[in-house]
């Protein structure tokens, strides 16, 4: 029986997060024995996995990495691990050229800063693997890279490494050495190779996994909005950051509203910006108009329920939640930014418009006056379908090469 390896930052409701579940999903307990060490022992997913696959972290808390007692829960345990095996005083230098860089660039990630630290404070295996796999950028890549040993190891970049923020001297050049290094998108692939060009022979875009129709059939399960209101709705899914570009949709609310068009835009998700922007809501006088939902264990009747999804992101690797929209058939407008480019084509699955409150208010405003455009947009995005298998194959034909 072959022994396979998955590690990830952490395991809460977030698209890579349920991306990984699919993928466990195809690995036979028959065949495989199928093992997760989450790098921060954290995340309410723990309960959504197979329940062949074994979970090595020793001390696991299931609290949302999003929640009020969740980022506690998180700050605590990040605090514990600077002073473990003398992995801050290790990576302080590098910490410190990585700080300097950041600030020069004015792409200064904190959290980035501390993967390293985050790596090397952990449990090691000691077992040996066929294969091991890094399923997000950041502290699982070093982490594989660095203290894991494997037959073959792979990794999935997730976000537009620029964008992001990423660098390979915060890399520390690992990459060059993974066998594989699949993107979710082809943007994400053309980014990360700006930054490492002699990966090129070794990347290939692996798409999300979803699943389509166990999407649908959640959808239609009890749930969704509670409030009474016979106006438009607007949906919104993901975490509350600044990648998300929350401020703005909040601004086009505004004028969406004194446009008197009658419509509540929801969100559904949580974040360190929360408070930020509850003040910019009331502040705008948007209390009934611009709603934070929070998180939803089951967010699908949502999307069936809106009569708009709106994506206006400053950038994305490849949003899951866009893909979960456009299942379950909804009309869908996205903002001009990599990732969202390759999931809806401009007129005919969907909307597209440039990332400002002006742009995004007056689309908002054009598509809930045209109910037949937003039908035909739900339909043909409803229509695609998704097949897996071929970035499924490429997985098992790394995992079967010899080494």
């Amino acid at each position: 029986m072959k022994k396979v390896l998955f590690v990830i930052n952490t395991l809460g409701q977030a698209g890579a997060e349920k991306a990984l579940l699919e993928l466990m999903k195809h690995f036979s307990p028959d065949e495989y024995e199928v093992s997760l060490y989450v790098l921060l022992g954290q995340g309410e997913l723990i309960h959504d996995l197979p329940r062949y696959v074994k979970v090595l972290n020793k001390d696991y808390s299931d609290a949302s990495v999003l929640s009020g007692k969740g980022k506690k829960i998180l700050k605590q345990r990040v605090f514990r691990r600077l002073f473990q095996k003398g992995a801050l005083l290790k990576n302080f230098p590098g910490i410190l050229c990585a700080l300097a860089d950041g600030l020069r660039r004015k792409k200064l990630g904190i959290d980035k800063l501390l993967w390293r630290v985050m790596s090397d404070s952990a449990w090691y295996p000691d077992e040996h693997y066929d294969l091991a796999v890094a399923y997000i950028e950041g502290g699982a890549a070093y982490y594989v890279h660095d203290h894991v040993w494997a037959d073959k190891k792979m990794t999935f970049l997730h976000v537009d490494y620029r964008q992001a923020g990423y660098t390979r001297q915060l890399d520390q050049d690992c990459y060059i050495d993974y066998d594989k290094i699949f993107t979710v998108s082809s943007e994400v692939s053309r980014s990360f190779l700006s930054v490492y060009p002699e990966c090129k022979g070794k990347t290939e875009v692996f798409h999300n996994l979803i699943d389509q129709e166990e999407i649908r059939r959640k959808a239609m399960l009890p749930g969704g909005f509670s409030d009474i209101y016979d106006g438009f709705r607007i949906l919104t899914v993901g975490r509350l950051t600044s990648q998300k570009a929350y401020e703005i949709a909040v601004d086009a609310m505004y004028k969406v509203k004194n446009a008197g068009v009658r419509a509540r835009w929801y969100v559904l998700g949580e974040g360190e910006l929360r408070n930020s922007l509850q003040a910019q809501i009331d502040g705008l006088g948007l209390q009934n108009d611009f709603i934070l939902l929070g998180t939803a264990a089951n967010p699908y009747p949502y999307y069936r329920q809106c009569d708009l999804y709106v994506h206006a992101t400053r950038f994305e690797g490849k949003s899951l939640a866009i893909q979960e929209a456009k299942t379950l058939g909804c009309a869908v407008l996205v903002s001009n930014c990599s990732g969202n480019r390759e999931q809806v084509t401009d007129g005919v699955d969907g909307a597209m418009c440039a990332l400002s409150a002006e742009a995004v208010s007056q689309k908002i405003i054009d598509l809930l006056s045209d109910n037949e455009k937003r039908h035909q947009y739900g339909e043909r995005a409803a229509v695609s379908r998704i097949n897996n298998d071929v970035d499924i194959r490429k997985v098992f034909e790394l995992q079967s090469e010899k080494g």
